[in-house]
C-alpha cells in the first residue's frame, strides 16, 4: 500500500448515531489522500458495522480488546499511523470539503509551523451557531492565547507526524478532559502552532460530549496543564494563578468580588507582559493580542455586573495598566488607538491571505 500524505485518527465508542455522516464527510474531502484510522473501544451499538458498510479502503477499523477510554484509544490510532500529517476527528464531528486541502497546503508552505488548526462552527439542536473563539489570528496569536484558553477544536487540527512522534506519550492519559491543550503545549516546543481563520469544520455540542458532561474535570486538568507553564514566571503561585485564569477566562465563569477581579486582571498583566517580552510578535499580531486580551477584560466584567457580584464602581476603578486592559468601557475601547490598530491588522492580513 502506498504511504498517505494523511492519516486521520478516530477513536470511537458507541457513535453509530452519528459516525456515518462524519465518515461521509471525509469521503466529500478535495483532498482525498489520506487514510482513517478508527479504534474502537468496545462499542455495544452497531458503530462497527456503520463504518465497515463504507468498503472504503481507505478506512482501517480496529477493535480494541478492552475499554481503554478516549485517550489510550486515540494513542492506538497514532501507532498505526502511516501518513506525514495527522488529522484529528472526534466520531461526531464534520469536516467541510476543503479542510485537508487547506491545511496540507498551509503546512507544506510553513515549514517553522509544527501544528495548524481551523476555526469551526457549532451544530447544536439541529442550529449551526457561530464559533465564540477569536475571529481573527496570527500564529502568535494562538501561541499567547493557549496561554489563558483552548483557541482550538481538537477535530480542526492537522500537525505533522514527524514532531508528533517525539511526544511521548502522544496524549498523556492523566490529563483525560484537557488532553488535547496539554498537547498543543508539549508540541509547540518543536515549532509554531497556527489557525486557518476559515471556519473548516463543524463541532457538534450534544448532551454526551465530554465538554457537557466532565466540565468541572476538563476546568481541574486545564488548570493542571497551565500551572506547569506559569511555574517559572508565577513559583510557588502557579498552580492558584492557574486555576483562577481557567475559572474566570477559559470557563467564563463570573468573579464573584472585586478582590477576584483585581486578582485576575494582574494576573493577565503579568502574563501579556511576560508573553510580549520574550517572543517580541510584529506589529499586528501585537495589537490583535491587546485586542483579544481587552475583550477577555471586559467580558469579565460584564460577567460580573450581570450577576450582581460587582458593582459598576468596581468594574470600573479596577484597571489593569496598558496593553489594552485598562479601558473603563466600551467608549473608550472605541476611541482607543488600539481598536485602530486592529482594524489595519485586519485589513493588511486580509489582503496578505488574498494574495
Amino acid at each position: 500500500m502506498s504511504v498517505p500524505t494523511i492519516s486521520v485518527l478516530m477513536a470511537t465508542y458507541n457513535g453509530a448515531a452519528l459516525v456515518g455522516e462524519t465518515i461521509a464527510s471525509l469521503q466529500a474531502q478535495s483532498f482525498g489522500d489520506f487514510e482513517l484510522i478508527v479504534v474502537d473501544d468496545c462499542s455495544t451499538d452497531d458503530t462497527v458495522a456503520v463504518i465497515e458498510a463504507f468498503a472504503d479502503p481507505r478506512i482501517r477499523v480496529i477493535r480494541s480488546p478492552v475499554n481503554r477510554r478516549v485517550v489510550l484509544t486515540r494513542n492506538a490510532a497514532f501507532a498505526e499511523a502511516r501518513g506525514r500529517y495527522i488529522a484529528a476527528l472526534d466520531h461526531d464531528d464534520l469536516c467541510h470539503p476543503d479542510r485537508f486541502a487547506r491545511q496540507v497546503a498551509y503546512l507544506d508552505a510553513h515549514s517553522k509551523i509544527v501544528l495548524v488548526g481551523t476555526a469551526a462552527n457549532v451544530l447544536s439542536d439541529g442550529a449551526i451557531l457561530p464559533s465564540s473563539l477569536a475571529p481573527l489570528s496570527t500564529p502568535p496569536v494562538i501561541e499567547w492565547l493557549l496561554r489563558i484558553e483552548n483557541p482550538l477544536v481538537w477535530s480542526s487540527v492537522m500537525m505533522r507526524a514527524d514532531t508528533a512522534r517525539r511526544l511521548d506519550p502522544f496524549q498523556r492519559p492523566e490529563l483525560v478532559y484537557a488532553e488535547d491543550f496539554d498537547l498543543y503545549h508539549r508540541i509547540s516546543a518543536y515549532g509554531g502552532i497556527a489557525r486557518l481563520d476559515e471556519e473548516l469544520m463543524t463541532y457538534r455540542r450534544h448532551g454526551g460530549g465530554a465538554s457537557q458532561t466532565q466540565a468541572e474535570s476538563m476546568r481541574a486538568r486545564a488548570g493542571d496543564v497551565l500551572a506547569g507553564v506559569y511555574a517559572p514566571l508565577f513559583g510557588d503561585a502557579a498552580a492558584e494563578t492557574a486555576h483562577l485564569i481557567v475559572r474566570h477566562v477559559m470557563s467564563q465563569q463570573p468573579v464573584p468580588d472585586r478582590a477576584t477581579l483585581a486578582a485576575v486582571g494582574e494576573a493577565l498583566v503579568r502574563l501579556q507582559d511576560d508573553f510580549l517580552e520574550l517572543h517580541r510578535p510584529d506589529p499586528e499580531s501585537r495589537s490583535l493580542i491587546r485586542w483579544e486580551t481587552a475583550r477577555r477584560w471586559a467580558r469579565i466584567g460584564r460577567a460580573g455586573l450581570r450577576t450582581g457580584a460587582l458593582k459598576l464602581g468596581d468594574a470600573t476603578s479596577v484597571r489593569p495598566a496598558h496593553l489594552g486592559l485598562g479601558y473603563a468601557g466600551i467608549e473608550e475601547l472605541i476611541l482607543s488607538r488600539l481598536v485602530g490598530s486592529v482594524r489595519a491588522a485586519q485589513r493588511r492580513l486580509g489582503k496578505r491571505d488574498a494574495a
